[in-house]
């Protein structure tokens, strides 16, 4: 095996909701990996999260597609596998993802704004579908950012 090199950190957007019900996105990352090998591989870079039920969705969103202001139906990772994708957040805080981004979206329990925003706003970029992957957490959403890592 050669020398597995320094401890890993994967960035992501964390989607989520303050004390004020106001939806937010904010950069993460996830830290805590642990150099283990699975059964006899040479051992690789971990970061396990909790374990929990989870229910995973693919998702195929046509060119065009615009889903104007709702919340995430559960806290959940979103992987875009094809195609790019954008997210506003109530603050007007808009960020683009495409293959190798991830975003979590916690964003339950906003509290709809005087301009009738309430959790947040995405859609498709470009001339291809956004072809997405979520996988979709059953716990109850953690009202800070970056609490993953």
């Amino acid at each position: 095996m050669s020398e597995p090199g320094p401890q890993p950190r994967i960035g992501y957007w964390h989607l989520w909701t303050d004390a004020d019900g106001v939806s937010h996105q904010q950069r993460c990352e996830l830290t805590e990996f642990e150099l283990k090998g699975v059964g006899p591989a040479d051992p690789q870079w971990n970061n396990t999260q909790p374990r929990g039920a989870a229910t995973t969705v693919f998702t195929v969103q046509p060119v065009g597609w615009v889903g104007e202001w709702h919340e995430n139906p559960a806290p959940q990772w979103i992987v875009p596998l094809a195609g790019r994708w954008w997210v506003e957040s109530m603050d007007g805080t808009r960020v683009e993802m495409g293959p190798g981004e991830l975003s979590l979206g916690e964003d339950q329990g906003c509290i709809t704004d005087a301009q009738g925003r309430n959790g947040h706003r995405s859609g498709v970029v470009g001339e291809a579908p956004a072809v997405l992957m979520t996988v979709q957490l059953h716990v109850p959403p953690v009202r800070r950012g970056c609490h993953f890592k």
